[in-house]
């Protein structure tokens, strides 16, 4: 968690705030059609108890915040293409919300999915 003192008291940042903005910038990126677990013990907790920050990971020191994130791209767009997309959307909005650098972002595809044909 991320704390700082000014003179009118004091400012946390949580990973979960961090992980809430990265979870939002990545919903609105192109080609993403959700996040996903990285794992089946997450999917599962996921699925008992509805997290917003669902297939994203923070990790932040003083100096650094290092962010991955499981997304489902759609089927038919170029993986490389929406990976770096979403990476830069990310680092964006973090950094545009928060005024802290973002270190690294880790884009890791875990699926695609065929959208309906209307």
């Amino acid at each position: 968690m991320k704390k700082e003192i000014t003179p009118l008291g004091n400012i946390h940042i949580s990973t979960q705030a961090i992980a809430t903005i990265a979870y939002q910038a990545a919903q609105r990126s192109y080609g993403v059609v959700g996040l996903a677990s990285k794992n089946i013990a997450d999917g599962l907790a996921n699925a008992i108890v509805k997290d917003p920050t669902h297939g994203i990971d923070v990790e932040y020191d003083e100096h650094h915040i290092v962010i991955d994130l499981y997304i489902i791209v759609e089927y038919g767009t170029r993986i490389k293409s929406v990976a770096a997309s979403v990476a830069n959307t990310v680092q964006y909005n973090v950094e545009k919300a928060l005024g802290l650098p973002v270190t690294e972002i880790n884009v890791h595809v875990q699926g695609l999915r065929i959208s309906a044909e209307d």
